[in-house]
């Protein structure tokens, strides 16, 4: 693997223990470079979901063509002046290809929704207010011009604007434009992310674990957080505890991603993969003020950021959603989540020096209140959460009532 080496590994932290705002700066800094820009043209039908690059304008007319709003006949408005009157049924014309007959004076066409208004005919009359007799048809009352037809361009004139830019496609844009005859639009470029976990005793999801092997949770979470942000998963792959194997996954993923994120191999101990790979490199391996989430680390390999978690799965997933997430929804188009403040339903503790996620769940509409303990193993816990409660560094106790910090998940 090729290097780019930076001459000091402070050149992404000089403090020994950063704060949460000082580390998520340098990866905002760090992610930013690599965040694709311009647009790429997409099939419609892989636009769902997806964010309009530039203003999408419609090439034709719509409708097409005058067309018929209901089941009916189409007339002249003044043959129906003098109703009642019977007409005689000269035609049918349906919704389909084809120039339809000119209605001539004095005679009644039977037409079906969405058909083309034979040249002659100014109003329709649904099928409803009419009373057939044989081959004709009996009017009772006036009709005014215009009524029940559809002109042409009525809904949008070509060259108007059909999907304004910065628009997440629903399914309402896609039939949209599919009526204006578009199949493909441009949208802002999916970041393509490099997933890597480490671990020798991690094993694939439905396998039977053997004694000290676990699940690898971290592989399906941040692949779907990745995609739940508005990224696509480019390379994923996992790494025993031998640096030479996690070198060559490295290689591999720096080559095919915008951006690598790592799970485990950063803490002190043995067998650290991660932290023996990027160290040499000048990246920067460390701890920041925060729990779950302490350890954390930071490289650039031949221009792509790499930023590695730790392996509990909370502290991978919530380290993801408190420096990864915001930067990726926000160059994808997407909505951010929530960031409120509420009420403590009841009094909490937390360690100094260190700014506390707690798992929690919101009650009713001003209060939250945690779910479990501050264990970065508690998976369950986290999938009972539905929100984190932001404790800073310097507070150790909060009563209840008292205001806190809330991200909505």
């Amino acid at each position: 693997m090729s290097e780019r080496r930076f001459s000091r590994p402070e050149h992404f932290h000089v403090a020994a223990r950063p704060t949460v705002a000082e580390h998520k700066a340098v990866i905002a800094s760090l992610v930013g470079s690599a965040l694709p820009g311009g647009s790429e043209l997409v099939p419609l039908d892989e636009a769902l979901g997806r964010v309009t690059a530039e203003p999408v304008l419609s090439p034709v007319d719509l409708p097409l063509f005058r067309n018929s709003q209901m089941d009916g006949f189409a007339v002249r408005a003044a043959d129906l002046a003098a109703a009642p009157v019977t007409l005689p049924v000269a035609a049918v014309v349906a919704a389909a290809a084809g120039e339809p007959p000119v209605l001539a004076p004095g005679t009644a066409i039977r037409i079906m929704t969405g058909a083309p208004v034979p040249q002659g005919a100014d109003a329709i009359v649904p099928i409803e207010q009419v009373e057939m007799r044989a081959e004709a048809v009996a009017f009772a009352v006036p009709v005014a011009a215009g009524v029940f037809v559809r002109e042409r361009g009525s809904d949008l004139r070509a060259g108007d604007q059909l999907i304004p830019a910065e628009r997440r496609l629903a399914s309402r844009h896609l039939a949209a434009l599919a009526a204006a005859g578009i199949d493909e639009v441009a949208v802002r470029p999916r970041i393509r992310v490099a997933v890597l976990t480490t671990g020798s005793e991690l094993v694939d999801v439905g396998a039977v674990p053997r004694p000290g092997e676990i699940h690898d949770a971290n592989a399906v979470a941040v692949a779907a957080a990745v995609v739940e942000c508005g990224g696509v998963v480019a390379v994923r792959g996992r790494a025993r505890d031998d640096r030479a194997v996690f070198d060559e996954l490295l290689a591999d993923a720096v080559r095919g991603a915008d951006l690598v994120i790592t799970s485990g191999g950063i803490s002190q101990g043995d067998f650290e993969v991660v932290r023996e790979s990027l160290l040499p490199r000048g990246g920067w391996v460390g701890t920041i003020a925060m729990q779950p989430g302490g350890p954390q680390a930071l490289a650039l390999i031949d221009g792509v950021p790499v930023i590695g978690f730790p392996g509990n799965p909370v502290s991978t997933q919530l380290s993801f959603e408190a420096f990864v997430a915001p930067l990726l929804r926000e160059h994808a188009g997407l909505p951010t989540a929530l960031r409120a403040r509420r009420r403590l339903r009841r009094s909490i503790v937390s360690p100094a020096r260190r700014q506390q996620l707690l798992r929690a769940r919101f009650v009713g509409d001003d209060e939250v209140e945690p779910v479990s303990g501050p264990g970065s193993h508690l998976v369950a816990a986290l999938a009972a959460a539905d929100a984190v409660i932001v404790v800073p560094a310097e507070t150790t106790e909060l009563p209840a009532a008292a205001e806190v910090e809330v991200w909505g998940l």
